[in-house]
């Protein structure tokens, strides 16, 4: 096709004789400015006669950016408010990390505060139950990973094969609303719900004649209960992402594979899910750079003594240890190794990624 455009450009300069500039200046619009040159002057000495062919010169980096900036001015007048909160709430902080390596007083300021080392990185893996915490952590990460990752796609398949747009609207709208809901009324409703002694859903269960199911109080059903909260308040949100990737396939696929008498499973699983795929590895890469970040209001608003021994996480430990016992530095050292561990696991599943399925995000 660019050659095709070369020998059209060639042609009309050479024949037609009009203004050749501007048709290059049209042309390069479609085509690379370099590969145009390159061919034009390949054909000017290929041919005997002496008609003068002007160059067009590349721009800078800079020119192109200048003027995409000025063809899209409104859409980054549009991210300065997402580049303040970030600089404020995720860069600035990122300086108070040095507290990690001080006794820091809040009297004294980070300054005055003494150096302490990795005091602090020590006292945390030298505790006595960093490894409970750290595998109650890795374990309840690992269940969301398996259950409450996919139920978004389920989902957001689900509402994209159906035609009736009003149902589909209301559906997506009552999904939605909990994800508006803050973990202290999601922790009001669910002891209404699931409490032994005046939980409805117990109440049922003792008038059919069995014993109450203690919900939010078994070790035993903590972490398929904790996890299925968050699903349910979580999943509608997530749809979002993955329907907006579904719009973006073109409607003709669908209709070619149905001509062709493909069934539903078949459009998803040859249409749909290739789709999506770039999204699906995005969020999983990010997941994955997160995997020691569960949640802490979700746990800690949730945890009692009675479930304490699965439902304790790094993030629990952090403010129990860290916070209340005015440990700042502590309380750092730990989100710190968590962002060590974050950023390792996801170069690595990046890479992977790539090799793989050929999409990432670095």
């Amino acid at each position: 096709m660019e050659k095709k455009g070369v020998i059209v450009y060639y042609y009309i300069c050479k024949q037609l004789k009009i203004n050749a500039e501007l048709v290059k200046q049209l042309l390069v619009n479609y085509y690379n400015r370099d590969y145009v040159n390159r061919r034009v002057k390949r054909m000017r000495s290929e041919t005997a006669g002496n008609q003068k062919m002007p160059e067009i010169k590349s721009e800078t980096k800079f020119k192109s950016f200048l003027k995409y900036y000025k063809k899209n001015k409104a859409f980054y007048f549009m991210l300065i408010p997402c580049a303040i909160y970030l600089i404020v709430f995720k860069f600035i902080p990122l300086m108070g990390s040095v507290i990690a390596f001080k006794d820091y007083n809040i009297y004294e300021g980070i300054k005055a505060s003494p150096w302490v080392g990795l005091q602090w990185f020590k006292q945390f893996f030298g505790y006595s139950g960093f490894l409970k915490i750290l595998s109650n952590t890795l374990i309840i990460s690992f269940y969301s990973l398996i259950f409450a990752f996919p139920a978004p796609i389920i989902l957001a398949s689900l509402l994209n094969e159906v035609k009736n747009m009003y149902f589909k609207r209301t559906i997506q709208t009552i999904v939605y609303l909990p994800h508006f809901l803050s973990w202290s009324i999601v922790f009001g409703l669910s002891y209404m719900l699931f409490s032994g002694q005046f939980g409805l859903v117990n109440m049922v269960i003792k008038s059919m004649g069995y014993d109450p199911v203690p919900f939010m109080q078994s070790a035993e059903i903590f972490r398929p209960f904790i996890i299925s909260i968050g699903m349910w308040k979580e999943m509608g949100w997530g749809t979002i992402i993955f329907l907006a990737a579904m719009s973006g396939i073109s409607p003709e696929l669908y209709e070619a594979a149905t001509i062709d008498g493909a069934g539903r499973w078949r459009r998803f699983t040859n249409i749909t899910l290739p789709g999506i795929i770039p999204a699906i590895v995005t969020l999983l890469l990010m997941k994955m750079g997160s995997i020691l970040d569960v949640g802490f209001e979700q746990i800690f608003i949730f945890l009692n003594p009675l479930n304490l021994s699965v439902g304790d996480i790094i993030d629990t430990f952090a403010f129990v240890q860290g916070i209340r016992a005015d440990q700042y530095g502590l309380a750092t050292a730990v989100g710190l190794f968590k962002s060590f561990v974050g950023l390792v696991l996801m170069l690595t599943f990046n890479k992977i990624s790539k090799k793989v399925t050929g999409e990432g995000i670095i």
